[in-house]
């Protein structure tokens, strides 16, 4: 929380800080919100971070997600090696998702999945322990 924004997650950390607190089984109503703010984390890290992205011809063009932005990050920050290997470390957390994916889960989207059978207080704990770790590098 000491490195979340301000205004934009900072009272929400604060509220689901407080609702695991009370109610340790909300874990699975928790992780999609834990995993949008580590790919803004890794978004702060790079240079898409705050701004529009358009190509040669002015048109809008698509921000980096999942894997594509730890790589972008990677890429950028090629001088910090504790970040680069944080990074590295977060990829497991965006599996490309496959077409046999299709509908069978609550967050299939581009950048991948983790499904929900699998999410369970051990992994959640684990993804704030990561979110934690990264953290300090955010560009916030």
């Amino acid at each position: 929380m000491k490195y979340a924004h301000f205004w934009n997650w900072l009272p929400d950390w604060q509220i689901a800080k407080e609702i695991y607190t009370k109610f340790p089984d909300s874990y699975s109503v928790l992780t999609p919100f834990a995993y949008a703010y580590l790919e803004e984390v890794i978004r702060s890290t790079t240079s898409e971070y705050g701004k529009e992205i358009f190509d040669e011809n002015g048109k809008k063009k698509w921000r980096s997600v999942g894997s594509n932005l730890i790589d972008l990050s990677i890429k950028e920050n090629n001088n910090n090696q504790e970040l680069i290997s944080i990074l590295e470390e977060i990829k497991k957390y965006f599996k490309p998702s496959q077409p046999t994916d299709c509908g069978n889960n609550r967050s299939s989207v581009i950048h991948g999945y983790m499904h929900s059978r699998f999410w369970d207080k051990d992994l959640f704990e684990k993804l704030i322990q990561d979110i934690v770790k990264i953290s300090k590098f955010a560009g916030f």
